[in-house]
């Protein structure tokens, strides 16, 4: 789980966090802050060409790239892999397993919607951050939590989010009018 470091300045721009640059460090940090019991996280260098993830012989269940900015996406499609996010997302591609992009910009030009639907075509899910309203969401929290849910759903990881369409829900709210 290597973060760029477009991805440091977003989290400190947008969510006053500032991710740790050294893996054993962001290793700690989020299973700190994830409460993540041992050997559930693995942190990687950008650079680090041994890693598990950077081999076909040794791939990965699934893989998400959330948020995947353009510039990712472009490199991918593109057949790039200059770096282990981009080596990694290469690998799920070739061995066929799931890889999921939640793209990140919007609104989209011609360029971003051709790479996206060339990664489509290759194989990966794309996932915009769209969420659903039928849960009735209160909180900024509980959208995010769609979403969320939505790529763990992709991934195979058994969450318990959010209800399901068509399982008990909170009944939505009432709405006075004037």
């Amino acid at each position: 789980m290597p973060a760029s470091p477009a991805a440091q300045v977003v989290a400190r721009q947008e969510l006053d966090l500032t991710l740790p640059t050294q893996p054993h460090a962001a290793a700690a940090f989020f299973a700190e802050r994830y409460r993540a019991k041992p050997g559930h996280l693995t942190v990687f260098g950008r650079e680090d060409w041994l890693a598990p993830i950077a081999s076909g012989s040794n791939p990965s269940d699934a893989m998400a790239i959330c948020p995947c900015s353009m510039g990712t996406a472009g490199a991918i499609a593109g057949g790039l892999a200059d770096n282990l996010i981009e080596r990694a997302a290469d690998v799920m591609l070739k061995e066929r397993r799931t890889l999921v992009l939640v793209p990140r910009e919007t609104p989209l030009s011609a360029i971003h919607l051709e790479n996206l639907l060339k990664l489509a075509r290759a194989g990966a899910v794309i996932l915009p951050p769209s969420p659903g309203f039928y849960a009735h969401p209160a909180t900024v929290d509980d959208l995010v939590d769609f979403v969320v849910a939505r790529v763990l759903d992709q991934l195979g990881v058994v969450h318990s989010l959010l209800p399901r369409w068509g399982e008990a829900r909170v009944a939505p709210p009432t709405i006075e009018r004037a």
